[in-house]
């Protein structure tokens, strides 16, 4: 059975004309018509001081969406850690828990734009250190106890939802992101699938004692529905190279690895590369049956600062003429 996804990162870039309140005000409504019709998950993404307006808050607008919804699961990928003061993560953490009674899960990431870690004060050298301070940090503190943290007492309450905490993975693309997911006992997330750091992880849990729990990174397809594709590249063709020639210019393939990297710079050059894929509904269905148990849909309705009323087509279009046939 495939797995249907939503993703949201609710950029609004100005040549487009996007404006920020009409794209949340859309994702909440996505949000609960993607449970109605059967979706498994809604995916939030985190950066700061982009022009765009990238989703800087998605503790936030995950609380905002769960309180919309009953059942779909949510993930935040991934929360840049070492930008939060890590009591007052703890605590978000937990109340997110009990809002969204335990559909949340978090993966901690370290971030890899420097201009983040200079705008919140931090050191970029240190962030790997930082998060595993912060891990520890976290989970202590989602054990209840009363502790001294570099001359602060502190107490975390209420307790989440989820025990022993809220769900949390280890995310990055490194090996000293799989060790450090092992260390600390944590389902790991890497970036992409990269065999030498899941032989890493699985031999640090083994080495440790630990329970693997290997999360996968995803295909990194991104899908739109529609019954003529043609027409769909024409209208939406440049908000989608939009997204990916950003995120291109933050992840050199040198210093950054990712399932979503794209080299295109023109829609025809994305279009070919078949990262981001326009496709008919009947096309959906033959490529879930080619991928069998582990076909999954990514649905990124509104990427670029799509304007709802062409994202509500493919999502619609999905719904009702994808959905019931997987």
């Amino acid at each position: 059975m495939a797995i249907s996804l939503l993703r949201f990162d609710l950029r609004a870039p100005r040549q487009f004309g996007a404006r920020h309140a009409e794209l949340y005000a859309a994702a909440l409504e996505m949000a609960s018509f993607a449970e109605a019709m059967g979706f498994d998950a809604i995916s939030l993404s985190e950066h700061h001081g982009v022009d765009d307006g990238f989703l800087p808050s998605p503790l936030i607008l995950a609380s905002a969406l769960a309180a919309r919804t009953q059942r779909v699961r949510f993930s935040i990928s991934a929360l840049l850690a070492p930008l939060y003061d890590p009591v007052k993560l703890a605590e978000d953490l937990a109340v997110l828990d009990l809002v969204s009674q335990g559909r949340v899960t978090t993966t901690l990431g370290m971030g890899y734009r420097r201009e983040e870690f200079a705008m919140f004060g931090r050191s970029y050298a240190d962030r790997g250190s930082l998060l595993d301070e912060w891990l520890e940090v976290l989970l202590r503190a989602w054990s209840g106890e009363r502790f001294e943290w570099n001359g602060r007492v502190v107490q975390v309450t209420p307790a989440s939802f989820t025990r022993p905490h809220p769900p949390v993975n280890v995310g990055g693309q490194s090996r000293r992101g799989a060790l450090r997911a092992a260390r600390f006992g944590l389902p790991y997330q890497p970036a992409n699938n990269d065999p030498e750091m899941e032989r890493t992880y699985l031999e640090a849990c083994r080495r440790r004692g630990v329970t693997p729990n290997l999360m996968p990174p995803g295909s990194g397809e991104m899908i739109w529905v529609s019954r003529d594709p043609e027409r769909s590249w024409a209208a939406i063709g440049e908000h989608l190279l939009y997204e990916a020639r950003v995120y291109a210019s933050w992840q050199p393939a040198s210093q950054q690895s990712s399932s979503v990297h794209s080299h295109a710079t023109t829609v025809a050059e994305l279009r070919s590369e078949g990262l981001y894929r326009v496709l008919t509904p009947e096309a959906c269905v033959e490529r879930a049956r080619a991928q069998g148990r582990h076909a999954a849909f990514v649905l990124y309705p509104l990427c670029g600062g799509t304007p709802p009323a062409l994202a509500w087509e493919s999502l619609e279009l999905y719904a009702n003429e994808v959905l019931p046939k997987l």
